[in-house]
């Protein structure tokens, strides 16, 4: 096989038409890449128009930091990251749930114009036999194709779990063999070589159970990020973000004493309690909110937040914390 037929037309959007005339000229080029496995890719694992900006997460300054200097700065300047300085293939994002891992990803990926690979266990499985493995190939031959690239695996604990001699299914054995041996093919043999690289290729993962992962993989994931409930400044931030286009009547006091009853609450669950607290309002009419101007309404008020607060819990327990701040300790690196 000398290449892919060309798979986008042509549009009268000029981003799009870049956009389509990268992929159809990457399609072209790749060699040895099953044709369907390719096209299902490009269809279902390809993320476009969906720009996420640093201003638009709260908080998390050392995990940006960490991320700029990984990701955004070596694919915006290869000629300066060569040699030793050859950027990092892999980098895991782990913490509780809610805390903008994702988020943080998704950012990347605009920060860093990178062509974004969003990929779950379900999207690389198949029940024919050998079609996994097909489309792991052809994962990273597109990431490579399409590079600078970001392949972001989402709860990679389910995709890349501790292999086990007993009660593992070979298809599910063979897919992790293939992702590991693919993933090892984007780092140079000889470390240090100053060596020019077009393949600007990044594994980046997100899991809330970085323990499960695989021994081998946690090896290659060379940066391990831990993301942490919100602290007193992030959740300030968060809150105030989430009021700005919000009719409220929120003194200072208010608010700080908002930011201090929601200790311990991930960014999820302060954007549960925010949007129930905004809720609030149209309660309080019952059925005369059906005939009540948009401009009668009341703005929401800090009651509404202290019944919401009687709803809306924190989701990660103290004991659920400590086990990642204990997993950080001995393997990763701070992310407050």
């Amino acid at each position: 096989m000398t290449g892919i037929p060309p798979l986008l037309p042509d549009t009268p959007d000029p981003k799009q038409q870049e956009w389509n005339k990268r992929v159809n000229e990457a399609l072209e080029s790749l060699v040895g890449v099953d044709e369907g496995a390719a096209r299902q890719i490009l269809n279902e694992i390809v993320v476009t128009r969906d720009e996420v900006h640093w201003e638009d997460i709260a908080g998390l300054e050392q995990a940006k930091t960490s991320l700029k200097e990984t990701v955004v700065y070596p694919f915006l300047r290869p000629d300066l990251f060569k040699g030793l300085r050859e950027p990092a293939r892999g980098m895991l994002l782990f913490g509780p749930p809610g805390t903008g891992k994702t988020m943080l990803a998704r950012a990347v990926a605009t920060e860093s114009q990178s062509t974004f690979f969003s990929i779950s266990a379900s999207s690389l499985t198949s029940k024919f036999l050998g079609e996994s493995e097909k489309l792991v190939r052809a994962l990273f031959a597109m990431a490579r194709a399409l590079a600078p690239s970001i392949i972001f695996v989402d709860e990679i604990d389910s995709l890349l779990s501790t292999r086990s001699d007993t009660g593992e299914h070979e298809a599910s054995r063979r897919i992790k063999t293939e992702f590991l041996v693919k993933w090892s093919d984007l780092a140079h043999a000889a470390a240090g070589r100053d060596q020019e690289d077009a393949q600007r290729v990044l594994v980046l993962a997100a899991t809330n159970l970085p323990w499960a992962i695989d021994e081998a993989a946690r090896r290659r994931f060379v940066r391990r990020q831990y993301i942490p409930l919100p602290e007193y400044e992030t959740r300030k931030k968060h809150l105030e973000t989430l009021l700005k286009y919000q009719v409220h009547d929120m003194s200072d006091e208010d608010l700080e004493k908002l930011i201090q009853l929601t200790d311990g609450f991930s960014g999820s669950d302060i954007t549960a309690l925010a949007k129930d607290a905004a809720m609030g309002p149209l309660r309080s009419l019952g059925e005369a909110l059906l005939f009540t101007p948009r401009d009668k309404i009341r703005p929401v008020e800090f009651c509404d937040f202290e019944a919401s607060l009687k709803m809306i819990r924190p989701s990660v327990s103290k004991e659920g914390l400590k086990e990642f701040e204990d997993w950080a300790a001995k393997y990763g690196s701070s992310g407050a």
